[in-house]
């Protein structure tokens, strides 16, 4: 009888642990110190910029289009450790995850919690220079083929695009150069150029566009973009 009791009391306790669904800012935080963790910010792309955890995504919630696109890029295989400014669109986000087959951790608070407890942040600084129209229009004529990946290191896409991406230039590097624009800085060239989202390749042949696409492209489609 006693060791059933203690079975049952195991086995509440493992369900228990299993099924926790949020952890306050330092547990939080001593979880995403594993190697390979998806840490998801859901806030918006000016939020993000005003400092966010280290090596996070960010995918807007608010913006449904765009967190329904850039978390399709997620692994399911692996736990999603989402966070906001304050937990309410995370706890929201989580739930809509976890229905895609999601395991999720929320973190408690939000971000405001994180920083309350005094733990560092990182930031994009807001008085980097961005690159001029008549700048990139002269680095996009300086070759015959150029190849340019407007990203961001926080935008899952992108880092999922990223071996695919570097694979296919290394293999065609007397083709074609790569111009890499980091589409968290880069925002009026953005418009100028009509690149609404991230991430978006696009081709040019002796300065002039040739090709466009955004969101993911496969190593056989960049292919058949240089023949």
């Amino acid at each position: 009888m006693k060791n059933l009791l203690y079975i049952l009391l195991i086995t509440l306790y493992s369900c228990s642990a299993n099924g926790q669904q949020s952890l306050k800012p330092s547990e939080f935080n001593a979880a995403i110190q594993k190697e390979g963790v998806q840490v998801l910010d859901v806030r918006t792309a000016d939020e993000y910029k005003s400092g966010h955890i280290k090596n996070a995504l960010q995918a807007n919630w608010i913006n449904r289009a765009e967190f329904n696109d850039r978390t399709s890029s997620l692994d399911k295989s692996k736990t999603v450790y989402i966070y906001c400014l304050s937990g309410g669109r995370s706890g929201a986000a989580a739930e809509v995850l976890r229905t895609q087959g999601f395991t999720v951790i929320n973190l408690e608070g939000g971000i405001n919690a994180w920083k309350a407890n005094g733990i560092a942040v990182e930031g994009v600084d807001p008085n980097a220079k961005q690159t001029s129209l008549e700048s990139y229009t002269g680095q996009v004529n300086s070759n015959s083929l150029t190849l340019v990946d407007f990203g961001a290191e926080w935008c899952p896409p992108c880092r999922k695009m990223e071996p695919v991406l570097q694979s296919f230039v290394k293999e065609n590097k007397n083709k074609l150069s790569l111009l890499k624009m980091d589409g968290g800085i880069e925002t009026e060239l953005m418009k100028s150029l009509q690149v609404e989202a991230l991430p978006t390749f696009i081709l040019y042949k002796d300065g002039k566009e040739i090709k466009r696409k955004q969101g993911l492209v496969s190593r056989e489609e960049f292919n058949d973009w240089i023949k």
